[in-house]
């Protein structure tokens, strides 16, 4: 993921808004991501799961970004991640070409062009990681 979330950054394709220094992940957040990138990494992550798994839209997606809201002395229940964000996310990558809607029924797919570089981006990273394990 991590790998795929640089590539996407290399690229220049993806746009970041605004409001993405300042907007939660989801409800039960209390202060939004710290790392600068982590559009990036949530990308790429959408990605990963759409090539495991196509068909999956946004609300399965606030489903699986969902966590634990904390409500002080009640007790902790589960809540939905934001919906914006992966709404932003899935058009970009559509933009992009790596995914697109799925004909029947809803959903996204990850397209060839996408499962491709995907592909090349984790042949890539586990040379890298080869080299690395070879030099110690």
């Amino acid at each position: 993921i991590s790998a795929f979330a640089q590539h996407l950054k290399r690229q220049g394709r993806f746009e970041i808004p605004k409001w993405a220094d300042y907007v939660k992940t989801g409800k039960f957040k209390e202060l939004p991501p710290m790392d600068p990138d982590w559009l990036y990494v949530r990308a790429a992550s959408v990605v990963r799961k759409l090539y495991i798994r196509k068909g999956t839209g946004v609300g399965g997606f606030r489903k699986v970004y969902g966590g634990k809201h904390r409500r002080g002395t009640c007790t902790k229940v589960y809540a939905k991640a934001s919906g914006k964000v992966i709404r932003y996310v899935l058009q970009q990558l559509e933009e992009m070409g790596l995914v697109e809607q799925v004909e029947e029924g809803s959903g996204r797919m990850i397209t060839k062009e996408g499962q491709r570089e995907l592909d090349t981006v984790a042949v890539q990273a586990v040379a890298t990681e080869d080299d690395d394990e070879d030099e110690d």
